[in-house]
This record gives structure tokens, C-alpha cells and sequence, in this order.
């Protein structure tokens, strides 16, 4: 998922004035019958502890998540790693490191010049030398500098060690990171994540992976190789007042779309047409969450937005909900399964329709009929969803 700051937004059940009881009412859509929502660990139990990390995976797992996300970039040695991006400045200590100093260059990234540290210039062996940290400053930094930086097949082993260990089925659903910009540099990532899942014997349906990824033409690859599930990840940059979506590169649209010349958004692949569209390649659909609840803020007499809590500040506990869009029951009209992301427990990242309830805004999403949503709290998100 994008690193940029994702808002939290809901349907606090009994406590959203903002939204109608029959609009909801009309809106909702069923979870798929006599399953539960899936709650996928995002980078692990990334709330707690350095995300992409085998400790935060195996956190997440004894924590109830039914999915563990590895996202996937490529060493210079083409070796498959759990990093949120190609670029390590941001969750390993590789900035403090003399020794790499030189390694800091410029790349184009989905068409944004970026400078940072990249790891399809580092081997595997190098990368082992680094140390992971929490990428977010506002949380817990006491774990800084103590967990390696795991490979795909590790996180693999560990779903299949903790399935063997707990009983209990324990998934893998990874992101494609940057396809186009991997395959530039001479390490595309199909194949390679397509290997690795043969060797691990996923290769159906009904294997315990899901394939994620927010380009669109990586996928329909991928749907001509495999048989596992395949979702398209919908993203925007920011959602305005009046609750919005906003398009700005590199978030506006699938980078495949700007190479190929394609006019449409991210916008138009959740429209009734558009999820039609990606039905003929894809299992599901998994959009940012104000594509499907929105919030928007509250303008006072200034033209400024209002500061409901008087903390000083603007945020989401200064929006209100929006009644839901009609995503999810188009999505499950053309056949498409529904995930969302990203959960964070926060109160900063709650709208204030939750007052501060983390659990109230997971279950609004499960009552509007996702299938599965993306949390970095999965402690939270298991006890929302199964009533602890």
C-alpha cells in the first residue's frame, strides 16, 4: 500500500447521523455466504512493530489475522524481499551506513524522479547486513535496529510452519510493487513470484495466496500463468472537503495506463463498467476505503474547515461520514470479492463519527460487506470481527 497518509473513515453503527439508515440499508451488499471478512496483517502487525519483518508477521498471526502481506521488490541478485518499496531509506537503517553511502542515487519510480537508496542495487547478502525500523514516527521506535529484512521464501516458510502449528490455515497475499519499474531495471517480478509459488505448491484457487497488485496489465499476465487469486488495488491521492476523491501522480492511475496512453483513472476502474472490466482478469477489487465511505469536513461561516474536537488540529477526527458508495454492490453485481485498507487504531485516523473507537469503524466496513480489509492493528480487526 502507499505510504502516503491514509484517511480512516466509517459508519459508526448507531452513532453516524451523517448517514441515513436506509441509505446504508441500500448500500450494503453480503459478504460472501458462510464466510467471514478476511483480516489480512498489512506488513505485518505493522502498528506494532517494524513492518516487513518476520517478527511482525508472526505477531500478526498470533493475533488472529487469517493473511499475512508481504510486499515484493527485487534484489540486484533477483531475489524476492518484503519491502513496502524498492526504496530502503524509509524502513531500514541503511541511511546510517558509511559503507553505502555511495549506493544513494536518483531513479525515475512510476515517473516521479526519486532519491533515495534502491534495493535492486544491493544483493541479498547486503540486504542481510541492514535492520528494519518503524516507518511511521508517531508509533513505537524502541524496536528500531533489532529485525532483518525477510525473503518472500521465508515469509512463506513461516505461513507454512504457523498452518502446521496453529491448525488453522495461515495465507499470503503479496503486492507487486512498481511492476514496470522492476521489469526496466531488469528484474520484473512475475516469474519470479509465480516460481515461488510453484515451489510452494500454490497454484490454484483455492491455495492459501492472493496476488495484489495496483497496476492493471501485470495482472492480466499473471491471470494467464496462474489460477490463484488475483486483486486489483485502487488508490487516489488525497479526498478534498467535501469528501472527494483526488487524483494526482503517480496516484491517479495505474502506471501501466501512462506508459500505454490510457486516459482513464483509478477513478473510472471502480465505476459499474470499470468493475466489469477488471472481473475478466481479476477475483476481486480492493479500493481505498473512501471509495466506499467517505467523509467529508465541516466548513464554518470562515470558509475554514471546522476543528470539531478543539485539539488544535486538522484531521480525520474532523470529518464526517458521507453515506457509502455504491462500489461495493457494483463490485459484487459483476462478480468481484471486495477487500479495503488500510486499519489503523490511532484516534487521529479515525473520523469522528467513531470518537476515537477503532473497533466501531471496522465494524461499520464488515456491516457494509467487504470481504476482507487490509489492518495494522489485526488484534483489533480479529476482536471487531468475531464479537471478543
Amino acid at each position: 500500500m502507499t505510504t502516503k497518509l491514509l484517511m480512516s473513515t466509517g459508519l459508526a453503527i448507531g452513532l453516524a447521523m451523517s448517514v441515513p439508515a436506509t441509505v446504508f440499508a441500500q448500500a450494503a451488499a453480503p459478504a460472501s455466504v458462510g464466510q467471514k471478512p478476511l483480516v489480512v496483517g498489512h506488513r505485518g502487525a505493522s502498528g506494532y512493530l517494524p513492518e516487513h519483518t518476520l517478527e511482525a508477521y508472526r505477531l500478526a498471526i498470533a493475533q488472529g489475522a487469517d493473511f499475512i502481506e508481504p510486499d515484493l521488490v527485487a534484489t540486484k541478485d533477483g531475489v524476492l524481499i518484503a519491502r513496502h518499496e524498492p526504496m530502503l531509506g524509509g524502513t531500514t537503517d541503511v541511511a546510517g551506513r558509511p559503507d553505502f553511502a555511495s549506493r544513494k542515487t536518483t531513479r525515475r519510480v512510476d515517473g516521479i524522479e526519486t532519491t533515495d537508496w534502491f534495493a535492486g542495487d544491493f544483493t541479498l547478502a547486503e540486504i542481510r547486513t541492514l535492520r528494519a525500523k518503524q516507518a511511521f514516527a508517531d508509533r513505537d521506535q524502541s524496536h528500531n535496529g533489532k529485525y532483518q529484512v525477510p525473503t518472500f521464501q521465508e515469509v512463506i516458510d513461516l505461513a507454512k510452519a504457523e498452518t502446521a502449528r496453529l491448525g488453522r490455515s495461515i495465507g499470503v497475499y503479496p503486492e507487486t510493487k512498481h511492476p514496470i519499474f522492476h521489469a526496466a531495471i531488469g528484474l520484473p517480478l512475475e516469474d519470479r513470484l509465480l516460481d515461488a509459488l510453484k515451489a510452494a505448491g500454490w497454484t490454484e484457487k483455492t491455495s492459501p495466496v492472493i496476488i495484489q497488485s495496483f497496476e492493471t496489465a501485470n495482472l492480466k499476465y499473471l491471470r494467464g500463468k496462474t489460477q490463484v487469486r488475483l486483486f486489483q488495488l485502487v488508490d487516489a491521492d488525497d479526498v478534498d472537503k467535501d469528501g472527494g476523491i483526488v487524483l494526482a501522480a503517480p496516484f491517479d492511475k495505474p502506471y501501466d495506463f501512462v506508459v500505454t496512453g490510457d486516459k482513464r483513472t483509478f477513478k473510472d476502474l471502480v465505476t459499474a463498467e470499470g468493475l466489469k472490466e477488471i472481473a475478466t482478469y481479476a477475483d476481486g477489487v480492493a479500493p481505498w476505503k473512501p471509495y466506499l465511505l467517505p467523509g467529508k469536513q465541516v466548513i464554518g461561516a470562515d470558509g475554514k474547515p471546522q476543528d470539531l474536537n478543539k485539539d488544535g488540529a486538522i484531521d480525520e477526527r474532523d470529518r464526517v461520514l458521507l453515506p457509502p458508495t455504491e462500489v461495493i454492490r457494483n463490485a459484487k453485481a459483476a462478480g468481484l470479492q471486495v477487500h479495503t485498507w488500510t486499519f489503523r487504531s490511532e484516534p487521529k485516523r479515525l473520523a469522528s463519527d467513531f470518537k476515537g473507537d477503532a473497533v466501531a469503524e471496522y465494524k461499520a466496513f464488515f456491516a457494509l460487506g467487504i470481504d476482507g480489509l487490509f489492518s495494522d492493528f489485526p488484534d483489533v480487526a480479529v476482536k471487531a470481527r468475531d464479537g471478543q
